[in-house]
């Protein structure tokens, strides 16, 4: 069976936080780092203890660094200083040694050499029942490539000497992994993991900074397992990740994502390991788009939003049978105004304001989604219900928010609320185009996991966005038939409206809602005569568009007297308009799509300037 494990340098906090935040979210082994050890106050003796508390096997101990071809008397030096780390492992229980390939300036080449320094050492290491591993840093003096590894193992010809074999060690360069499928698998003593994403660096500072577990990145890490089950090994699927976002956030966020990406790759893998640990994950549920969102609010400020989306033409539609919650309905929009002074959606507001508390998903078999949520370490959700109203499957996500799941061919969720009727009118907004949320930078990762492993969703290319105060990282996920849009925003300057989002809102949410429609310009008209009021675009904008684009006099008139921005890819063009933002906390973005299929990234730093300004007015005058 292949034991899920990771190394202890992945996560942040002493060793004891770190065994324990890896035990909670489930994983059977783990790598302790040789820093990890030396800076902790107990005894390898009291580790070993705790990890067995914990029921964690400790499937390695690493690294051992600059061994092989070593001149004298480093040479000697090196044994003698092997021995030591042998008796430091056996207090701490483990029989595997982690050796990566020489960087020292002092050491000699040659593959004979090297094999006969393992040779040597695997007979000391067999006499005490320990086994060395051999990895080949890409960045190594002599040894860089896991093939050279190989060979001085092969060569070596020991029973206690085997290579270790690690993702971002062969794929970062580019090695093929194909040749690794010849290897026996009893010679592979472990096998790391780790992805990243496409950067232009020097391969160590990529390696050291910016790994992610598998799933983050754009390695191809599927292939090179797909190589690794050819040789029959069975031994535990390591993570070892260099990345300083996670060393600095929540051990127990981060061992949870750790996991969370194994499971995921072990569902990719299944039909080429028949043996994996844990229980095989149900199919991601097929989404249909949105089936309500929920904002949670006051007393006072439900009327506020009520008479903000009566000016976007919503109708109030229902009326819960028991609760202060209303539903306000457009084309496909169903929105709801919670404004309880008890429950979840109260202690939303408590905590965050008025915002989103809630996003309800149309999924095609809700019980399937929530079993693959829960499979995937998802936090689920129960509140109690009245007697007669329909229990929805939940789970947290972004900031605490819910997610529910809708069955598509169920019961309506809608059964808990009276009808309200009302004036019948057109409607102009046709469903929720794409629901944006704001977080830390360093969550992005995490919650990209997350939706991309629950959900029948695809990211799109990352997209980098100016704010006037910051960058922004910005990346979008769409499900195939383009009814369910995420995006998700991120950003490490703290002054960037992003930012400032998350400082009012007292954690990360939904900053924005994009509603679609068909004729921008005669939506607009008909919000603008109810009284609604639009982000004000500076005319420099328009001059602009009116220069880069062909556009007729009378639709750059229209553009402009209606404060609407406009992309164009291709052949497909956007429109996009924004409301002001509601009680510093979110706001309505209006869109009309011509088979365009982005999300206007390139007027993304027009409309944060604008709202900037908003934030906090210019101190040029007009003239």
């Amino acid at each position: 069976m292949n034991k899920r494990s990771i190394a202890t340098v992945s996560l942040s906090g002493a060793l004891d936080e770190k065994l324990r935040a890896i035990a909670s979210a489930g994983f059977e082994a783990v790598e302790i780092f040789e820093n990890d050890l030396l800076s902790f106050g107990a005894s390898p003796r009291d580790i070993a203890k705790h990890c067995k508390d914990l029921n964690l096997e400790i499937c390695a101990f690493q690294p051992f660094r600059d061994f092989e071809g070593m001149p004298e008397p480093q040479r000697s030096r090196n044994f003698a200083r092997a021995e030591r780390k042998f008796d430091l492992m056996q207090e701490l229980g483990t029989d595997l040694l982690l050796i990566c390939s020489n960087v020292s300036p002092a050491s000699v080449g040659g593959i004979d050499r090297a094999a006969d320094d393992f040779r040597e050492l695997g007979d000391r290491a067999a006499r005490r029942g320990l086994r060395i591993g051999y990895e080949a840093l890409a960045w190594g003096r002599h040894v860089n490539d896991y093939r050279d590894a190989w060979e001085i193992v092969r060569r070596a010809d020991h029973p206690a000497i085997g290579i270790i074999l690690d993702s971002f060690h062969a794929l970062a360069p580019g090695f093929p992994v194909r040749p690794m499928a010849s290897i026996p698998g009893d010679k592979i003593f472990l096998v790391q993991l780790a992805d990243a994403p496409k950067l232009e660096l020097d391969i160590l500072s990529w390696s050291r900074h910016f790994r992610s577990f598998p799933g983050q990145g754009d390695l191809p890490v599927s292939e090179f397992m797909q190589a690794i089950a050819a040789t029959g090994y069975s031994g535990p699927w390591s993570l070892e990740i260099f990345n300083d976002q996670f060393r600095a956030g929540s051990a127990g966020q981060t061992a949870v994502d750790g996991l969370r990406s194994l499971i995921l790759l072990q569902d990719q893998l299944a039909p080429d390991w028949p043996k994996l640990v844990g229980e095989p994950l149900a199919p991601k549920a097929k989404s249909g788009g949105t089936g309500f969102i929920e904002f949670a609010v006051n007393e006072n400020k439900a009327g506020e939003l009520a008479h903000l989306l009566s000016q976007l033409g919503f109708r109030k539609s229902g009326k819960h049978r028991s609760k202060a919650v209303e539903r306000w309905s457009q084309g496909k929009v169903e929105l709801v105004i919670n404004s309880e002074t008890d429950g979840f959606a109260h202690s939303h507001y408590v905590t965050h304001g008025p915002g989103v508390c809630a996003i309800a998903l149309d999924v095609d078999n809700a019980g399937l989604a929530m079993q693959r949520a829960e499979t995937l370490k998802a936090r689920t959700f129960y509140q109690p219900v009245g007697p007669g109203e329909l229990e929805i499957p939940a789970i947290h996500g972004v900031g605490g928010s819910l997610l529910y799941f809708l069955d598509q061919a169920g019961k309506n969720w809608d059964m808990d609320f009276e009808p309200v009727t009302g004036e019948a009118g057109a409607d102009a907004l046709l469903a929720v185009d794409h629901i944006a949320q704001s977080m830390p930078y360093d969550e992005m990762l995490s919650w990209l996991l997350f939706y991309t492993g629950i959900l029948d969703l695809a990211r799109l290319p990352q997209m980098e966005i100016a704010d006037p105060r910051g960058l922004v990282q910005s990346q979008a996920l769409v499900n195939g038939d383009q009814s369910l849009r995420f995006v998700v925003n991120g950003s490490s300057a703290n002054r960037t409206l992003p930012a400032r989002f998350i400082s009012e809102f007292f954690g990360s949410g939904v900053q924005h809602v994009a509603f679609a429609c068909k004729d921008i310009f005669a939506t607009v008209a008909a919000m603008r005569a109810r009284g609604a009021e639009f982000l004000d675009i500076p005319d420099n904008y328009y001059d602009d568009i009116e220069a880069k684009y062909d556009l007729a006099p009378d639709v750059m008139a229209k553009l402009r007297a209606n404060h609407i921005l406009y992309d164009r890819e291709g052949d497909g063009e956007f429109f996009q308009v924004y409301t002001h933002i509601f009680d510093e906390r979110f706001f309505f973005e209006i869109v009309e799509r011509r088979s365009y299929q982005g999300f206007g990234a390139a007027n993304a730093g027009i409309r944060l300037a604008a709202q900037a300004r908003e934030v906090r007015p210019a101190s040029i005058p007009r003239v």
